[in-house]
């Protein structure tokens, strides 16, 4: 395993809060900060929630937003994009220098959205995810895999570099062959918001719906996370448990402050935070 002089692996993804569902990022039972991606020799910040900015400071080591490559919404709720502007500013040192990449569907850089329209100028890059589309940041690739269904335009993506392809399944509803678009991935994070089926009506996967999405897409490893408050009461550890012994594939669920080295896939939860 390698690591870097700031004492993280070289690639690997950080768990800056593992909430989903308004109750739970309302009363923080889970924080919400999204994830810190590092691949390709790019960091990246992936559906930064409320207290992202903090959460990346209070992270042990320190997580600089002010080096951060790109910022990434999978779509415009605020429990994925509500610190997106004081990220940008934190990327772009107040706007004072044009940096980084913000990537996003179109809905969230229209007027119903959470991204002040005075922060969109000061990014270098400001890209539009589409269906299959394709955005580059040096050795990282990024890209959609599927169309996601949750009310509002989102999508699931694929991060790839030299090393590894990590899929990530936002919030959404099944719906056949969802999981055959993130098939050949080394690693699946999938959003699992509810502990049962509330119908199409409440557009979020349970452990039944993730499950069969995994076993489509037959990764060497499964994270679940985004909890919301059933999912919370049920133990998602043990929950991700049983999810592995159905389907013959590792699931592991996250928790607030994890660690996930990609050179070895080998979850590790930070000492301040563990379950």
């Amino acid at each position: 395993m390698m690591r870097s002089s700031k004492g993280y692996p070289d690639r690997f993804l950080k768990f800056l809060g593992t909430a989903g569902a308004r109750f739970v990022v309302a009363r923080q039972l889970r924080a919400s900060g999204g994830i810190w991606v590092r691949m390709g020799g790019r960091s990246v910040l992936l559906d930064p929630g409320p207290g992202s900015l903090v959460r990346c400071w209070a992270s042990r080591p320190k997580l600089d937003p002010t080096k951060l490559d790109a910022i990434v919404l999978t779509h415009h709720h605020l429990d994925h994009a509500n610190d997106a502007n004081v990220l940008v500013e934190a990327m772009t040192d107040g706007g004072t220098r044009r940096a980084g990449l913000l990537l996003a569907p179109r809905a969230a850089y229209e007027e119903d959205s959470p991204l002040c329209r005075y922060v969109l100028r000061f990014p270098a890059r400001r890209e539009t995810l589409t269906l299959a589309s394709v955005h580059e940041i040096g050795e990282l690739r990024i890209r959609t895999a599927a169309a996601l269904h949750h009310g509002v335009e989102a999508y699931g993506l694929i991060f790839e570099d030299a090393h590894a392809r990590v899929g990530f399944i936002a919030d959404t509803y099944y719906h056949d062959n969802l999981g055959t678009a993130f098939g050949g991935c080394d690693l699946l994070v999938v959003n699992v918001v509810l502990f049962s089926d509330h119908g199409p009506g409440v557009p979020h996967l349970n452990p039944a719906s993730a499950a069969r999405v995994i076993a489509q897409a037959a990764p060497r490893l499964a994270i679940i996370t985004h909890f919301g408050m059933n999912m919370l009461r049920n133990k998602p550890w043990e929950i991700a448990e049983r999810m592995s012994q159905e389907i013959g594939i590792r699931v592991q669920a996250a928790s607030d402050g994890m660690t996930l080295d990609l050179d070895d896939l080998a979850p590790s939860a930070s000492v301040e935070e563990q379950e």
